[in-house]
């Protein structure tokens, strides 16, 4: 009996696995769990169903091909091969493709993606930027070849002529088409002297507008300094590219209607605003001259004398004579206001006391007054003021009774 290792024997296996028909190509369909996108770009993820596990890992060279984001809990069908995965002894599908369930894949990435977008406010309206009323010059980023750049062109020389077009050249299909058309915005933003860009094409399948519909062209036409207008497919198409841009167009025909005025009706529209602006103008000119010689037939500029000098003349001798008045009175109460105080101010003077008899005794310079007999010596000078005059005396004797 022939004894195998633990390598061989899950070698065995993986060989018998791999010989499998059916396991060669198969398509498995589950729900996505314990899902992990590795820092290589790889895959690993376990695809279940009510009763049974299984795991999965997608490789970069695959995984990368993919449009939307594999998530836990996402129902998908999945392609690709049976094998065993030596190191853990473990069987595992390797899948090659995969697909939503139940939904397309190319509808998912779709709104993924605005999902995700419009988080980080690349939707915002308050980052869009207006057009400009007449632009001198406008950018184009579309295929050279196809109706939309024509119509375009056309549509835009017929409603202004002489207009300055710049056509940025790109592949608005296919898998070099979203970095080409991102390529074109940038391009375009770095010539400067463009004052408006248009990017687009004409209709086709949802596949066929996908470049559109890619994170690397919405974020070039959201970090554009330049307004842009999305005008992709028809009428109902709707991509990435119409929610981020600045406005979005119906048809490449409607975004060179918007991009640029007709230039016969701005004419027309010019001349409206002229004459409009002639006849206000002459109409304020005859109300100023009517309002003029209004004032001219007013009685202050035909009889300026009447003016002044009459009634308003007897009011100011009226205004005169009460302030006349007013005056006369203030100060004759002002004067017996003053006559009283002056009277109190005579009843308290010093020399009022003087006059009835009294006398102050000082020293000789006058700057104390004697009080009292203790405060002056015997042979003391002394000064006594009287009501007329002054003596200058000697004190001989004192006696300190009152």
């Amino acid at each position: 009996m022939r004894i195998l290792t633990v390598q061989e024997l899950n070698q065995h296996i993986k060989t018998l696995l791999e010989k499998d028909y059916l396991l060669a190509n198969v398509w498995v369909k589950g729900e996505i769990s314990n899902f992990k996108a590795a820092t290589s770009g790889h895959f690993y993820f376990t695809l279940k169903d009510n009763y049974s596990c299984l795991r999965v890992v997608m490789f970069r060279s695959r995984s990368r091909s993919l449009l939307f984001r594999p998530e836990n809990g996402m129902a998908v069908t999945v392609r690709g091969y049976v094998s065993l995965y030596e190191r853990d002894g473990a069987y595992q599908l390797y899948a090659e493709e995969m697909e939503p369930d139940g939904t397309g894949a190319l509808y998912l990435a779709f709104e993924q993606l605005k999902e995700r977008l419009q988080k980080e406010g690349l939707f915002d309206p308050g980052h869009k930027k207006p057009l400009p009323l007449l632009p001198k010059r406008i950018g184009i980023v579309t295929s050279p070849t196809g109706a939309a750049v024509r119509d375009l062109v056309e549509i835009i020389r017929r409603r202004w002529p002489g207009l300055e077009i710049v056509l940025v050249p790109v592949l608005v299909q296919g898998e070099s088409a979203p970095p080409d058309v991102a390529r074109g915005v940038q391009l375009l933003n770095k010539l400067g002297g463009v004052d408006l860009i248009i990017v687009g094409r004409g209709g086709g399948s949802l596949e066929e507008l996908w470049a559109f519909n890619t994170e690397i062209v919405a974020r070039s036409i959201y970090n554009s300094k330049i307004p842009v207008i999305s005008a992709v497919g028809h009428e109902t198409d709707i991509t990435i590219s119409d929610f981020v841009a600045d406005k979005r167009a119906a048809t490449p025909s409607a975004a060179a209607e918007l991009a640029v005025p007709d230039k016969r009706e701005m004419t027309r529209h010019v001349q409206s605003l002229k004459t409009r602006l002639y006849r206000a103008a002459n109409d304020k000119v005859k109300g100023c001259g009517q309002r003029l010689a209004a004032c001219m037939n007013n009685r202050h500029f035909t009889r300026p004398l009447d003016v002044f000098c009459g009634s308003r003349q007897q009011s100011l001798d009226f205004l005169l004579h009460r302030l006349n008045q007013g005056v006369h009175s203030s100060v004759g109460g002002q004067e017996k206001r003053l006559a009283v105080l002056a009277g109190r101010l005579q009843t308290l003077s010093p020399l009022s006391t003087l006059a009835r008899g009294y006398s102050i005794c000082t020293t000789p310079d006058g700057n104390r007054v004697v009080q009292d007999t203790d405060s002056v010596e015997i042979g003391a000078r002394l000064s006594v003021r009287l009501h007329r005059g002054l003596l200058h005396c000697v004190v001989e004797n004192k006696n300190s009774d009152n």
